[in-house]
């Protein structure tokens, strides 16, 4: 019998998981006040300096995303059995969640 919170979103909610900055992380970022180099933004906000850079200068994304596409797309690949494990953990946690009443 499915979980009752199957249908709820929780995407762009502080319960997304899958996120790793809010958009205050990515202004503060942005803006660099204490004159961080990439790698301690990197190390201070537990992400890569790749993601870093694309934050500070949002062109080298978008060259990126040109690039991979002339390349022929993102080649990602998943194994279902994994996948499947992971889809049981992410609907147990976001029962937990409902039964907590934070959703």
């Amino acid at each position: 019998m499915p979980y009752t919170s199957e249908k709820i979103k929780i995407e762009g909610t502080q319960f997304d998981r899958r996120r790793k900055l809010s958009e205050e992380d990515k202004k503060d970022i942005s803006e660099n006040v204490l004159g961080l180099s990439q790698r301690q933004l990197a190390i201070k906000y537990s992400v890569s300096r790749r993601t870093i850079q694309f934050i500070i200068d949002p062109n080298k994304l978008e060259e990126n995303l040109k690039r991979r596409a002339e390349r022929g797309g993102s080649k990602k690949y998943y194994k279902p059995d994994e996948w499947a494990e992971t889809m049981r953990e992410h609907r147990k946690y976001k029962q937990n969640l409902k039964l907590q009443g934070k959703i």
